[in-house]
């Protein structure tokens, strides 16, 4: 029956298939609220009035994780969720990293409004 445990391992093995419990300075998690309200920022500067740009981060036992999600006025939300490692948290998350996120993010609210219109829509301008 031990071979069916996940934690299961040799005598003397603490917490054997547990996973590496990470625990963030003070600094580290500064570090990262600022990277991700940095991402929030970005998002909302490509978009117009009527987008809600929000985040969420979470520390838990596989590390910190970072969401950030755009409800467009019409349509479906969108997301973008990441798990920086420690070391990339050291060495600080990384400018163009975020601004590929925050164009992303913009973009697919975008596309979720125009599918969510569709085509029946007379242009207001030439």
């Amino acid at each position: 029956m031990n071979g069916n445990n996940p934690y299961a391992g040799p005598p003397g093995v603490v917490d054997a298939g547990q996973p590496e419990e990470v625990d963030l300075t003070t600094d580290q998690k500064n570090a990262l609220r600022e990277a991700v309200s940095n991402i929030v920022t970005r998002t909302e500067s490509y978009l117009p009035d009527g987008y809600t740009v929000g985040s969420e981060l979470n520390y838990g036992h596989d590390g910190p994780q970072a969401t950030v999600a755009v409800r467009p006025p019409v349509g479906h939300a969108v997301s973008a969720g990441f798990s920086p490692s420690v070391e990339e948290l050291a060495a600080g998350l990384d400018d163009d990293d975020r601004e590929e996120v925050a164009k992303g993010l913009a973009a697919s609210a975008a596309i979720q409004v125009m599918d969510a219109v569709g085509d029946d829509i007379e242009p207001t301008g030439r």
